[in-house]
């Protein structure tokens, strides 16, 4: 079945409505990222490269020594992924650490890192073992302590906070067997009941679900006299009577990943543990999610380092035609890939982490670009070091081992990194909402002209306003600093960083333009434009990742901390990445998407049945989608908290 009996039917605009109702509207304070997209290159805002506060560096890389031993000494990435499991007496071993209280202030027993540092222990252990890099990211930058730390009361915090710290494991609960990124259709109710909250329904994909003492709960509370009603949070007790963990699901990779299916039975949750009000729970999940989604691109960067380790000890040891394999261009090309795109990746994540910590820039689009495209360059990373190893990069670890070779976990890699483009939000619904941002100031201006709902009146106003402001920005998008020979000129040294600024400075005007035309070609039918949206995106991800890079490699040539070799990196990361952004730019206007929708109804009404002839379907019986239907559970608990 494609529904549940309780599901609720909205339109697409309604869908709409409630995606923009919960988005963070207003913009405070600057931001690199969305005056990028608006053609302006505002390299002030990124450099010089902001640095953390010395008390911070030091307290932070204490903790990374005592974590790296942790790392070395107690965690056993080949049982995880031979048993499917973390062993207990590894996540105890991370509490007494400290390690779920790292994000957590020291005045409610936590560790207080900076997002810096924060990342970097997660770079570390994620390199140890990826499934204990989601366990501690899921617990701390979407489960209970952030969204408390930025919308709880201060009774909230003093009773939930100390506990995250040191001893409770918390996940977060929004997905739904049939919903995912729509969330206007979420199922999962809250009825008010005198003191309490009575909740039901089921959640699906609940990552540390399985072994979580504390529960952050997104469902849909009716209307009433008492309250607006709408999608609200509430931290909730996993042991509560009502909750059922039903099944603990298993995936291609992250075999350690404790992450289930949790039904509630009308479970009491006092009202004292709703977070913020009634109806702000979408907006509370997004605002969380906006330095959340840095934790995914922390262990992208781990594992890009892994795979350089990796590439360069077996590419000098591996022999071919008389010399080793890293020296014949073919493979030699993947490792200078793999290399200049990790400094990138460091780049963007440390540049994005050190805005969030300095609180000076608002880094929603910042911290979603980091997640898109490190997810996505960390998954061409592994997949071209499986390449360089050759069959050796498809043999498991342990098959490796048992005839007498390094066992090197080349294909788990491959396997656990994969989810991390659908994790936190898909690469395409990223795309999507990174669009909506970039085009937000566009929006504010002229929305009502293409908005078919709107009045004659309306559009009249929103025509003059959009006279305004076009007559004003389209002219600067004309010329910029990237077409004097001398600008950027700091980044002239041994190796010339400037030019690539300057193509970034014009990609920036050249993207700001596209944009406009494109909405100005096709108004109102611009939202339906996703592949066009996903491209400019991309680009605009490119051109940022490439200014990241430049000051980076500036900050450590400034620092004499590799600086000659920073700037090598630098270069061929950003001659790599304009290839891209050139490419992509062609494909805005010369691509396939009005062929691919003729196609995609073709398949979708049997038109190329017949293509499907001569295979058999191994994948058996049963819907689509399993029934959600809310009751109670008929299947044992399998909840097993760690104490």
């Amino acid at each position: 079945m494609s529904a549940t009996p309780q599901q609720p039917t909205v339109t697409e605009r309604e869908a709409r409505q409630v995606a923009e109702a919960a988005r963070e509207q207003d913009w405070h304070k600057p931001s690199f990222a969305k005056e990028l997209f608006l053609g302006r290159f505002r390299l002030d805002l990124i450099h010089p490269h902001p640095l953390p506060a010395d008390e911070d560096a030091r307290r932070g890389e204490e903790f990374l020594a005592r974590l790296r031993d942790f790392c070395e000494t107690k965690i056993d990435s080949a049982r995880i992924e031979r048993e499917a499991r973390i062993p207990d007496e590894t996540i105890d071993g991370l509490k007494e650490l400290g390690a779920l209280g790292m994000k957590i202030d020291t005045r409610y027993g936590g560790l207080g890192l900076t997002q810096v540092y924060y990342n970097k222990a997660l770079a570390l252990v994620g390199s140890a073992s990826p499934a204990i890099g989601a366990l501690l990211s899921a617990h701390q930058s979407i489960g209970v302590p952030q969204p408390l730390k930025q919308f709880g009361t201060q009774e909230q915090k003093d009773a939930f906070l100390p506990r995250c710290a040191r001893t409770d494991i918390s996940a977060f609960l929004l997905t739904e067997p049939d919903v995912g990124s729509d969330p206007a259709r979420l199922a999962t109710t809250a009825v008010r009941d005198g003191d309490d909250y009575v909740l039901d329904g089921v959640k699906l994909w609940t990552t540390n679900g399985v072994v979580a003492d504390l529960l952050v709960v997104m469902a849909r509370v009716p209307k009433s006299a008492e309250g607006k009603g709408g999608i609200t949070a509430f931290v909730v007790e996993a042991a509560s009577e009502g909750i059922t963990v039903e099944h603990r699901n298993a995936f291609m990779g992250l075999r350690g990943l404790e992450n289930g299916v949790t039904r509630f039975h009308r479970v009491r949750v006092p009202a004292a543990h709703r977070i913020g009000p009634e109806g702000a729970g979408l907006k509370i999940a997004l605002t969380t999610l906006n330095t959340g989604r840095l934790s995914l691109p922390a262990m992208c960067v781990g594992a890009g380092k892994w795979c350089l380790k990796i590439a360069r000890e077996w590419s000098a040891a591996r022999e071919q035609w008389g010399r080793p394999v890293a020296l014949h261009e073919a493979v030699g090309s993947k490792i200078s890939f793999i290399a200049a795109t990790t400094f990138a990746l460091e780049a963007v994540l440390d540049l994005s982490s050190q805005m969030a910590d300095e609180d000076r820039n608002d880094i929603r689009i910042e911290a979603a670009l980091a997640k898109l495209y490190g997810s996505e360059m960390a998954c061409l990373m592994a997949d071209e070091l499986v390449q360089i190893r050759g069959g050796r990069g498809f043999e498991t670890a342990e098959s490796l081992a048992a005839r007498g070779e390094r066992a090197v976990p080349a294909e788990q890699i491959l396997r656990d990194l994969r989810i991390n483009r659908i994790f936190e939000g898909s690469t395409e619904i990223m795309h999507l909402l990174i669009a909506r941002e970039a085009v937000d100031a566009h929006l504010s201006v002229a929305g009502d002209l293409i908005d078919p709902e709107k009045s004659l009146s309306d559009k009249a106003r929103a025509g003059a306003n959009a006279g305004v402001f076009y007559a004003k920005w389209l002219p600067r998008l004309v010329t910029g600093a990237g077409r004097l020979p001398t600008s950027f000129g700091e980044f002239k040294h041994e190796v010339d960083l400037s030019p690539h600024l300057r193509y970034v400075e014009r990609g920036a005007r050249k993207l700001a333009r596209s944009t406009f035309y494109a909405m100005s070609r096709w108004q109102g039918r611009m939202e339906t434009k996703q592949g066009f949206l996903g491209r400019i995106v991309d680009i605009g991800a490119e051109l940022f990742a490439m200014s990241a890079a430049c000051v980076r490699a500036e900050l450590l040539r400034s620092t004499g901390d590799h600086g000659r070799e920073a700037y090598q990196l630098a270069d061929v990361f950003c001659r790599q990445s304009r290839i891209r952004v050139e490419e992509l730019f062609e494909r805005l206007w010369s691509n396939t998407d009005d062929l691919d929708r003729t196609v995609v109804k073709g398949v979708l009404s049997g038109t190329y049945g017949w293509l499907e002839d001569g295979v058999v379907d191994p994948s058996g019986d049963g819907p689509w989608i399993a029934d959600a239907t809310p009751g109670p559970s008929r299947v044992p608990n399998v909840h097993r908290p760690i104490r």
